[in-house]
């Protein structure tokens, strides 16, 4: 088929890449010159494990190219996907501006009937929009059709290439017809292909990330309990977990969710309901709990080393993004933590496998702030070491190098990476989420 992709972000360059990897050929377009320029030439602006490879091999078989040119893309293209940004407002809904700038100008490019797809995540009632928007304008008949994206940064390509649903919602036969055979070789293991109305596909991609953001902040609120009552999280949670009703997945307690998706779809179903008159009492807890769990580290860090005593000291920092295997610092819990240290007059010495530079963008250059190239270097002159990630490169350290370093043997493990009876072992005060600290704190 022939498909235009709009938005080169995380979700339209995934998407474009991967629908050319299954013979389709994809035009991306995006407003940023530059950014078409360097994406033509194989330079990615995101890190996400495979996709370079992904769109450097198809843009040298031709079936993956770039342009600025909406009217060219549009017009060649049967399928059009709308992969833009829609920004959080200030009261919480997704702002829809680029959308519907996208929308009306395919409208006015349309040469031909065409099929127009939700791509970017959206409220519901927004193809109704999307369609009124396009039908202004345009002189042929278009479909617009939701096919929202359940994408986890760090698998990405694996989830859009084998995911375990595809989610569409069209309004006619004809339009289902095309994107089951759009979606067809994805799905060769029988994994379904959910075929429903528009506004439920809408609606779809909210109640999924809130119920996932849900189960992170329940634990949370459990682990906190737990510390509370002398229980160990890790064992609830696998007590938990392997009853089949529940399973392991997102049961794992932390300092929070970032990214992208959680943080911003969870208020926005909450601004929806409050649209629609009903209150979501659960969702907006999920909100509460994620927010002051961001704030849990400093509070253990203050109460460690007594109110006041934090000013001067210093403290490295692992891991800056929201979560491994990507470079994305958007709601990241380091980004609370960071903040509140600075504020109480601490420095950070910080390191990110890939994050350090969008990091730096998003937080700002600050002089309390010093960004090193691997991890030891950041417990250079620092009284503690404070985990906020968990990659994979921090779960087996030089323990002994890290004694060495750190001005005291403080270890605050916003990801529970580390083996409460090892850290024992080894001389460490240590504290973690939902479990007994160890040491003198």
């Amino acid at each position: 088929m022939n498909i235009a992709v709009v938005g080169t972000g995380y979700v339209g360059l995934v998407a474009g890449a991967c629908f050319a990897e299954t013979g389709n050929d994809v035009i991306c377009v995006d407003v940023n010159e530059q950014k078409v320029k360097d994406l033509r030439n194989g330079k990615v602006p995101i890190f996400e494990p495979g996709l370079e490879d992904l769109v450097k091999s198809n843009t040298r078989a031709g079936r993956l190219t770039f342009t600025t040119s909406l009217k060219d893309a549009v017009q060649a293209s049967q399928i059009i996907f709308i992969a833009v940004g829609t920004p959080q407002d200030e009261d919480g809904s997704a702002d829809l501006t680029h959308v519907l700038n996208v929308a009306r100008g395919i409208g006015e490019f349309m040469d031909a009937p065409k099929i127009v797809v939700d791509k970017s995540t959206v409220p519901v009632g927004t193809a109704d929009r999307v369609r009124a928007a396009i039908e202004q304008v345009a002189k042929f008949p278009v479909e617009v059709v939701s096919n929202p994206e359940f994408l986890k940064e760090g698998a990405a390509i694996d989830d859009f290439l084998r995911p375990d649903r595809v989610v569409v919602g069209v309004a006619s036969e004809h339009a289902a017809t095309v994107m089951r055979e759009l979606y067809a070789p994805f799905v060769r293991t029988n994994n379904p292909i959910l075929i429903m109305d528009v506004r439920s596909a809408e609606m779809t991609k909210y109640a999924a990330n809130t119920m996932l953001a849900l189960r992170v902040s329940f634990m949370n609120e459990i682990a906190n309990l737990c510390e509370a009552a002398g229980a160990d999280i890790n064992k609830v949670r696998i007590g938990i977990g392997t009853d089949s009703r529940i399973g392991m997945s997102f049961i794992f307690p932390g300092i929070g969710y970032g990214g992208s998706c959680f943080p911003k779809d969870v208020q926005a179903l909450i601004r929806t309901g409050k649209d629609h008159g009903v209150g979501l009492r659960i969702a907006q807890a999920v909100e509460d709990v994620n927010h002051s769990q961001k704030k849990l580290m400093v509070k253990k860090i203050v109460q460690h080393y007594g109110n006041g005593n934090v000013r001067g000291r210093t403290f490295a920092m692992w891991g800056l993004a929201f979560k491994p295997k990507t470079d994305d610092v958007r709601e990241a819990p380091a980004l609370s933590i960071c903040s509140e240290l600075i504020e109480l007059g601490a420095t950070i010495r910080a390191f990110d496998p890939e994050a350090n530079g969008t990091f730096r963008d998003k937080f700002g250059d600050h002089d309390a702030i010093t960004y090193v190239p691997n991890n030891y270097d950041a417990l250079e002159g620092a009284d503690a070491l404070v985990v906020c990630t968990e990659w994979n490169a921090f779960r087996q350290p030089n323990f002994t190098r890290i004694k060495e370093s750190l001005k005291e043997a403080v270890i605050f493990d916003g990801r529970n990476i580390y083996d409460i009876g090892d850290m024992r072992t080894r001389g460490f005060t240590y504290y973690s989420v939902g479990r007994p600290p160890v040491g003198q704190g």
